[in-house]
């Protein structure tokens, strides 16, 4: 899958569901149908949607995991808990459930923002902050994550 592009304002209804703007709809358009996983964030108080293809492959990965290690069943019980199969609606809606609003303090202003190949789900009033809180030091980071020897990439 290709990278997606686009970070949108996006409102929750009373029950839960989001309509996908068309803008993100559009991209995600050949594998619409096949469905999505929505979980808990690892690392931030916010939803991740993948796609079943990005799902797929990451459950690949896990399933290699030695399941007779202590550290890897608790991994994977944690990263698995609450994960649920989601599907767009014929309206282009996608159901929250419930728990998964609860953890993510979604209430009815929402910020969708792909993050590569999958979307993060945020309360707009927690994304900002986010944002805003990694704004003074995204520039080590920067230099930190992408800032290696150019050494590589000389022609």
């Amino acid at each position: 899958m290709h990278s997606l592009i686009g970070t949108y304002n996006c409102k929750v209804d009373a029950k839960g569901r989001m309509m996908i703007p068309a803008g993100m709809k559009k991209q995600l358009m050949p594998i619409l149908d096949d469905g999505f996983v929505l979980r808990r964030s690892v690392f931030q108080k916010c939803l991740e949607l993948y796609p079943m293809t990005e799902w797929q492959l990451l459950m690949q990965k896990m399933n290699k995991l030695n399941r007779f290690k202590k550290k890897n069943n608790d991994f994977i019980r944690r990263f698995s808990a609450g994960a649920r199969i989601i599907e767009v609606d014929g309206n282009g809606r996608l159901l929250i459930p419930k728990d998964l609003t609860v953890f993510a303090n979604i209430s009815k202003d929402i910020v969708i923002s792909p993050s590569i190949n999958i979307i993060e789900i945020w309360d707009k009033n927690l994304y900002e902050q986010s944002i805003d809180d990694a704004a003074l030091d995204f520039a080590d980071l920067a230099e930190e994550v992408m800032g290696q020897d150019d050494s590589d990439d000389v022609s």
